[in-house]
């Protein structure tokens, strides 16, 4: 387990070194991410070490959202006084990713119904 969060603080570590030295608005963790997913991608997924720590992670995600709501606490009065573009940023988004999720969708069944017409039956 040691060795599967290393490595994923270290992902994370290149993500920020990169985003720092190529002065990049994109979060660290976020290009870090990206890197983890490419390696992985490349050697064809996850070990079993590396899938363990990940489950283990995601059982305790809830805690990781602490931090959030303390923050958010914390700056009540500004969210009181902002409330209208929070809430228009909010709707907005959320009304973009299940439009752009229901556009990637489509686009995959139309893709796999090409690509399965092609194939012949085994």
């Amino acid at each position: 387990m040691l060795k599967a969060i290393t490595l994923l603080l270290l992902f994370q570590l290149a993500g920020e070194a990169i985003s720092l030295l190529l002065k990049l608005p994109i979060p660290g963790p976020v290009i870090g991410m990206a890197l983890l997913f490419a390696v992985l991608a490349l050697r064809g997924g996850p070990g079993i070490e590396l899938r363990e720590t990940a489950q283990q992670l995601l059982q305790h995600l809830s805690l990781l959202f602490v931090p959030a709501g303390v923050g958010v606490m914390l700056h009540w009065q500004r969210m009181a006084d902002e409330w209208l573009p929070i809430v228009v940023s909010l709707v907005a988004s959320t009304f973009v990713t299940i439009a752009v999720t229901a556009w990637v969708l489509r686009a995959l069944i139309r893709h796999g119904l090409k690509q399965d017409t092609m194939d012949p039956l085994p």
